[in-house]
């Protein structure tokens, strides 16, 4: 089905931002359960929810337009792109300013 509608390259991008973002996302969790400042976890704590909110609107989006969604799906990758971008901005801050509250 990808292949006839030429929805791979679409398909592989999204597993591919999948998976980075969900070892991410483990690799967080495992950094968490130690003994973590309070500023520097809640602000990992926000990270994790854009991680999230980025898996779920780029490639969920991107998922549905490569399996045939409807194209109104396409405006929202963007905003998932952002909130990828925000999760990475997030984590450089909460590890560069560990101290600060």
């Amino acid at each position: 089905m990808l292949e006839a509608h030429s929805q791979v390259a679409t398909w592989n991008t999204a597993v591919h931002y999948h998976l980075l973002h969900s070892v991410v996302l483990l690799a967080l969790a495992l950094y968490l359960s130690r003994d973590t400042p309070p500023a520097t976890a809640r602000r990992l704590g926000h990270a994790t929810a854009l991680f999230a909110a980025g898996i779920a609107l780029f490639s969920g989006s991107l998922y549905l337009l490569a399996l045939g969604g409807p194209r109104w799906l396409g405006p929202i990758t963007p905003v998932g792109g952002l909130c990828l971008l925000a999760g990475w901005l997030t984590v450089g801050w909460a590890l560069w300013r560990p101290e600060e509250g």
